[in-house]
């Protein structure tokens, strides 16, 4: 299924989930993660991300915890790679634009290298919904530029 908002290939084992937005002249109520949606698998903590404009926040690589991110304001470019060994879909990218235009649920899975860059007027707030408390350990940081990853983080016209 094509997902507006979405560019690339897909990855193997990552989720992107339309949330529905309800509104009335009040403002709107939306959500990101149920205890009940079929998406969610286990609750460690919830944390939130901002970035300025065309900052990039990139590259990691959680090793064990699977992330679900949403983001709460503004709009972001949620990019993700495959580089892992095993992985049937291993060199995939995928470009997710997400936040007040567009709201969508991202779940990755352990291993996918991710990151984000706000774009638009205002900061970004990304929330993630991580299914275990932070743990410096089990986290990889790559440099956002200077990397093995075929990705170039300036804006693409056309």
């Amino acid at each position: 299924m094509k997902i507006d908002g979405v560019k690339g290939d897909p990855i193997d084992g990552v989720e992107i989930i339309r949330k529905r937005v309800i509104a009335d002249e009040r403002g709107n109520i939306f959500h990101m993660l149920k205890s009940t949606d079929p998406e969610f698998s286990s609750f460690g903590e919830i944390y939130f991300s901002s970035g300025y404009p065309d900052v990039v926040k990139a590259w990691h690589i959680h090793k064990e915890m699977t992330l679900n991110n949403f983001c709460v304001s503004g709009m972001i470019k949620l990019v993700m790679y495959d580089g892992r060994e095993s992985s049937p879909t291993k060199g995939a990218l995928t470009e997710v634009f997400m936040g007040d235009q567009n709201r969508l649920l991202v779940k990755i899975p352990p291993g996918i290298t991710n990151g984000y860059k706000a774009f638009g007027d205002k900061l970004a707030i990304l929330a993630n919904c991580a299914t275990m408390p932070h743990d410096p350990n089990e986290l990889i940081y790559i440099d956002p530029f200077d990397n093995d990853i075929p990705y170039d983080w300036s804006v693409k016209h056309g």
